[in-house]
């Protein structure tokens, strides 16, 4: 936490501007395309970066489908893990995220920059609606990304059973699935501390459609995950050398 409260406290300015930035993109909504949107939201999470020592490794990039909407299933660690992804995503993406979460300051603000997805977890009626809203953009060539876990509490680098109703996204939209793994993404605003930190966001190769159309939401959900923690795994428990 201490981390955010610096970065907050120097950043004060860029914070003002950015947020009526926000706000003045979204009353003259129709003079701003999502690349535009997205090249804003971009340069203020470089500047939280900056200011707030932390620095993401990314790889993978190549791994991204050059063309139409997918789904991108990462691993859930903390307030910091979408936007070590959005740092690293070439093309414009955006984020599902927890209705309740998604009203704080200036993460409201970011949200609504991106056109992001409030998903209301007390409502089953809304989850629905919600989701079948995401299937079309992902049709219509949105790139969305989910954290199938649901929560981030002390995650850290273990990864926690992903929830299959959350894989309706890709299945439903026919969409390729971007399996992402996140590596000490937590260390950022977990670790009471000012010292620079690095961070790891993996694009890891698609599941296209038809490899995964036979199989049920569960096992697409293992499926991903294992992926996932292979990457993990490899990365923080190497093989001694023989």
């Amino acid at each position: 936490m201490l981390r955010i409260f610096f970065v907050i406290i120097v950043s004060l300015p860029f914070i003002v501007y950015y947020l009526s930035k926000a706000f003045y993109i979204e009353r003259h909504d129709e003079k701003y395309t999502e690349a535009d949107r997205y090249k804003v939201a971009k340069r203020a999470v470089s500047i939280l970066q900056r200011n707030g020592f932390i620095h993401t490794n990314v790889y993978g990039t190549d791994n991204l489908p050059e063309d139409g909407g997918y789904v991108m299933y990462a691993n859930h660690q903390g307030k910091y893990d979408a936007l070590g992804i959005i740092s690293g995503h070439p093309s414009p993406c955006t984020v599902m995220i927890d209705d309740k979460r998604s009203h704080q300051l200036v993460t409201s603000q970011f949200i609504t920059l991106l056109k992001g997805i409030r998903l209301d977890k007390t409502d089953m009626k809304l989850q629905m609606k919600t989701i079948l809203q995401v299937i079309a953009q992902v049709k219509e060539g949105r790139r969305i990304i989910i954290f199938p876990e649901g929560g981030y509490y002390r995650n850290r680098n273990q990864v926690h059973d992903f929830l299959p109703g959350a894989f309706q996204c890709a299945t439903k939209s026919h969409s390729p699935i971007v399996p992402v793994a996140l590596i000490d993404s937590y260390k950022p605003f977990e670790l009471n501390s000012l010292k620079p930190v690095t961070t790891q966001v993996h694009f890891l190769p698609p599941i296209a459609y038809e490899e995964y159309k036979g199989l049920t939401t569960r096992e697409i959900a293992e499926l991903t995950k294992s992926k996932i923690v292979a990457v993990i795994n490899e990365v923080c428990n190497p093989a001694p050398e023989t």
